[in-house]
């Protein structure tokens, strides 16, 4: 799909011929479109987004041949190694993002392997870049989303592990979602290239992290997040407000939401149209996320006082009363909110 520079590819395959050149090496660093880097990951500043002509130079993402190596030295992960070497052939690309993908859990330090791997995350960052023309107006196939969220699992990895979390949020990185998230169309395939997308910064927020939230608020995610809320599909409800759970909970969050009346107003809106969505279709996770979030909002006496007037009815009288019966811990849930808001 890509044409790779020929020393790129050399690189690569010299570095698949022996254990001792391929994990010994010196670390070689690249950035396209720019000179040589040091050693570790270039930060970029909050709130500048990745150009999406030259992803990985922009970002600022120097990678290295000698760290993944080592992540994948033993055992059954030779064969991960390998995959990894597919990716620069144009040929072999697409079924090494889905093999790859497909044995994310065989291997503990996969995503150190593939932040660190020269040339894979320029690789990543091209599959993402490369469908933006097709979103709008909508031209997506599915074979062509399931490659991207193939790519986009992988990133996943790379936004778990504690080694490369913070590197991947510095690179700015997850902006190279936003487009993603901004989809508004229902079919499947763009329904799942937003679930995925948001299982990258699920993966970045669930660690309750100041400078990740903090990230999230300064670039403008949270206006995509409360859309897909507000219109996604059930599972995409589910981890965005998952996520927008999350951001809330940190102090600098709370305080970005609860500190604009029209910005209050609007969340407590969404958050009624969610529950107010699942009457027909109840979702046990969902009524959860959503109660947990109306709790700490509750928390700035303002929005206490809108919902006092405004909470879904839903929420008061028997709508969810099978919910209620089945899970005990929404019951303290609903119970919490009902006291705190009395």
């Amino acid at each position: 799909m890509y044409a790779q520079h020929p020393q790129q590819q050399q690189n690569a395959l010299t570095q698949s011929k022996g254990s001792d050149a391929k994990y010994q090496n010196q670390a070689l660093y690249a950035r396209v479109g720019g000179s040589a880097a040091g050693s570790g990951a270039a930060s970029g500043s909050y709130g500048a987004a990745p150009g999406a002509g030259n992803a990985a130079g922009t970002a600022g993402v120097p990678v290295s041949s000698n760290a993944g190596g080592q992540a994948m030295a033993d055992g059954d992960s030779e064969a991960l190694y390998q995959l990894m070497v597919e990716l620069f052939s144009a040929t072999n690309r697409e079924q090494a993002l889905a093999e790859l993908s497909r044995r994310r859990d065989q291997n503990p330090d996969l995503g150190v392997a593939l932040w660190n791997a020269y040339g894979v995350m320029t690789i990543l960052y091209q599959e993402i870049i490369a469908i933006y023309p097709l979103l709008n107006p909508p031209a997506l196939t599915m074979s062509v989303s399931n490659r991207v969220c193939n790519s986009l699992a992988l990133l996943q990895l790379v936004a778990t592990h504690e080694q490369t979390r913070m590197q991947l949020l510095k690179a700015n990185v997850p902006q190279l979602l936003y487009p993603f998230l901004s989809t508004t169309s229902k079919v499947k395939q763009y329904d799942n290239l937003r679930l995925t997308s948001l299982g990258v910064i699920g993966a970045l927020v669930k660690y309750d992290n100041r400078e990740v939230i903090s990230f999230f608020v300064v670039t403008e995610f949270l206006p995509l997040c409360l859309k897909i809320m507000d219109i996604g599909s059930e599972l995409c409800k589910v981890v965005a407000t998952f996520i927008f759970q999350k951001i809330i909970i940190d102090d600098g969050g709370f305080q970005y939401v609860t500190s604009n009346p029209k910005r209050l107003h609007t969340v407590l809106v969404i958050l009624n149209n969610v529950v107010n969505q699942m009457v027909t279709m109840p979702s046990g996770r969902l009524l959860k996320s959503v109660t947990k979030c109306l709790i700490r909002l509750a928390d700035n006496q303002e929005a206490k006082e809108k919902m006092q007037e405004g909470l879904s009815e839903h929420l008061r009288d028997s709508t969810f009363a099978h919910v209620l019966a089945e899970d005990v811990s929404y019951r303290r849930l609903i119970y919490q909110l009902l006291v705190k808001l009395s």
